[in-house]
């Protein structure tokens, strides 16, 4: 049976590909902080405690899950929301932390098995942030733009052993930390949270928001066959972002 592991694969994106790759005929392995979410997941997934920027973890869990012939590195938190020179040193620590040394160390320790078997595939999560500036949020669009940069790096280093890399770069996606990040955004800019939001949507040609079923789609596809000569791409799944500075 082919295998996945996917960081922060509880909740959210994560959880959106675990159901993904188990419907397509995958063994589903996935690590997360939060051990309420992971006693959600279906039973027949390996769920594993593990906190993304903690090294030691991640080795563990890579050295305990094998040869993996998928690894979603999409481990991510949204950061503070704030103009830069308000932005803390240690909010801007923990934010490249897990959104950049977190895809770092999944790579770092997911790699060496995959490259031995000769086959593979590593997806990245990285986001429209990592196409684009984006404005009270410098910590989460410099460490997604970084990631695309790891990604790039990891496909050239990786294709001559058979493993592929790719990047999704997700674009407001409905659910919990979205949400979270408009009602900051709307009191750093002193508009309501459905004025960030159209903002948003209106910031796109689709005029809309994105599922994480839809972001689970393509790392199915860039896990497959179908994808086998995909590498070193971003691609962006979010209704065609037009306007990088959510207004209305």
């Amino acid at each position: 049976m082919t295998r996945v592991l996917i960081t922060a694969g509880a909740s959210g994106i994560g959880l959106a590909m675990g159901h993904a790759f188990d419907a397509a005929g995958y063994e589903v392995w996935v690590t997360d902080v939060d051990a309420a979410a992971l006693d959600q997941v279906p039973g027949t997934w390996q769920a594993r405690l593990c906190d993304a920027s903690e090294e030691a973890a991640v080795a563990d869990v890579m050295a305990e899950a094998g040869t993996l012939d998928v690894l979603c590195a999409n481990a991510g938190i949204a950061g503070p929301t704030d103009r830069i020179e308000d932005v803390a040193l240690s909010d801007w620590r923990k934010c490249v932390s897990v959104n950049l040394e977190g895809a770092f160390l999944a790579a770092k320790h997911g790699l060496p098995a995959m490259k031995a078997a000769g086959r593979g595939a590593v997806v990245f999560t990285s986001s429209t942030a990592g196409l684009y500036g984006y404005p009270n949020r410098a910590p989460y669009a410099a460490a997604k733009w970084a990631v695309i940069g790891l990604m790039k790096t990891v496909a050239m280093e990786s294709g001559p052993f058979g493993v592929r890399a790719n990047a999704i770069c997700p674009g407001a996606v409905e659910g919990p930390r979205m949400e979270g990040v408009l009602v900051r955004e709307a009191a750093a800019k002193g508009m309501s949270r459905e004025q960030v939001r159209d903002g948003y949507a209106a910031g796109t040609s689709m005029r809309s928001f994105v599922e994480a079923s839809d972001i689970a789609d393509m790392a199915v596809f860039l896990g497959s066959q179908a994808a086998r000569r995909v590498s070193g791409q971003v691609i962006a799944v979010d209704g065609h972002t037009e306007n990088p500075d959510p207004k209305v």
